[in-house]
Formats: structure tokens, sequence, C-alpha cells
């Protein structure tokens, strides 16, 4: 079965009592390393930026949730049993409530995240490959992806994705196509990621072209722009030219 936006109707939440935050803080003994957020900024930022414009309708579809490095509990006697992920995505929620509470708790949302994504560091490469896999089948979570801007010194390949079966993740098929760049594609978001070089990339099948990304759909949109303000200065020239020889 293709696992696309379109598949889910939002669940309704259902808030089960309140949240003692502060009881979240990390336990100095926790086993899950801090992120090296200085050598996975850029990478997290871009995907996050292409997929709230493919997904999120730039953060204003009240039945998807983006976010990143926020607490994701999985234990509901236990909210210290938790992780964050560098990335998720969950299809037909309420955004809008997981967000008031600032945590996502499955059983309030009612369902798991669909999608989690993990990118490489020097502090979090063993974690992503050895523990959160099993993290993530346990929670249900259907695709779990990492991405490794070294090339493999953090994951021990570029770029890995897994689907959910029977309660382990199977490899996805990676291929280079000719344009040198290696791809991997996702049934849930039906695009394939890609791995350029260190940097990220979405290819849409369907339309045979890369995603834009912000920058490059604001250089597009200045573009035109500057197109149009040109064209409406020729033709008031070509007005007062006609006015003049009148």
């Amino acid at each position: 079965m293709t696992i696309t936006a379109s598949t889910f109707a939002m669940l309704p939440y259902v808030k089960q009592g309140d949240i003692d935050y502060a009881a979240l803080d990390y336990n100095p003994d926790d086993p899950e390393p801090m992120p090296n957020a200085m050598e996975q900024e850029f990478v997290v930022n871009e995907i996050l930026d292409m997929m709230h414009s493919r997904f999120t309708d730039f953060k204003t579809r009240p039945d998807v949730f983006l976010s990143s490095n926020t607490i994701l509990c999985y234990d509901p006697t236990n909210l210290n049993v938790r992780r964050q992920p560098d990335i998720y995505l969950a299809f037909g929620v309420d955004q809008a409530a997981i967000r008031r509470r600032r945590i996502y708790l499955p059983w309030e949302a009612g369902k798991p995240p669909d999608l989690a994504l993990e990118v490489g560091s020097e502090s979090t490469g063993s974690e992503d490959t050895r523990v959160k896999p099993g993290v993530y089948a346990a929670v249900g979570i259907y695709e779990y992806w990492r991405f490794d801007p070294s090339g493999g010194e953090h994951h021990g390949g570029p770029l890995w994705g897994g689907l959910l079966l029977e309660g382990e993740y199977q490899p996805v098929e990676l291929t280079t196509e000719p344009d040198g760049i290696l791809k991997a594609y996702s049934p849930l978001l039906r695009l394939y990621l890609c791995w350029d070089d260190g940097w990220p990339r979405f290819y849409d099948p369907a339309t045979g072209r890369y995603l834009e990304n912000w920058r490059q759909m604001r250089a597009a949109m200045e573009a035109e722009q500057a197109a149009l303000e040109a064209e409406n200065e020729r033709l008031r020239e070509q007005i007062r030219r006609l006015q003049e020889g009148g």
C-alpha cells in the first residue's frame, strides 16, 4: 500500500491529563547523546524547508505535523522514555493541539509519526544506526531515514531508508542515476530523497524534476517580478512615445 498525505483523515486529539514539563528536563544519566547542532543544522533546515513547502503549505495545514528536535514520547507510563528525532512528520493529526502540548504523545495524537529522519553527526551517528531503528520500529513509525552529509563517516553510508514491515525496517533500494546523484524512493512522500555531494534534495518522479527549495523559489519569484516590471516600463515608454507623437 502506498501511503500518502491524502490517505489520512485528521484524527481527534484526546488530551489525557496535565504534563509536568519540569520533570522532562534531561537526566544527566540519559544514554542518548546530544546532537552536534552545528554539524547538522544546514542539512536539517534544508530538509525542513522543502518538506514545509511540499506538505504543510508553509506551516498552514491543520492536519500535518512537521517538527525538528522536539520531544517524542512513546511510553504513557513514563514521559522520560523519549527521543528527539532530527525531523519527524505525521499526516492526519491535529498539529495545533500537538504544538500546544509542546510534546508528541502518540496516544493523544491518535497515531505515531509516519516518518522520522536523522542527520548524521559525530556525536549521534552510532545512536542513529544501532539504537533508533529498534526504538522507531517499536513506536510504529512507518519510514525511517538516515542522511549522512559526510558520505558515510557517521552512518556507514551516505543515505539509508527503511520501511516498517513485520516489526522491522526493510531497506529501501538505493540507485545512482546518470546525473550522479544517489536516490532512494519514499512511498510515503512519493518522492526520492537524494544525496547530492553531501546536500539533500528531493526528486519528484511525477514531474521528472527536483523540488525547488525556498531560496530557488524566491529567486524565481524575484526574476519573475523583475521581468514584469521591465515589461511594464517598456509599455509605459511606448505609451509616452505615442502621446508625444500625437
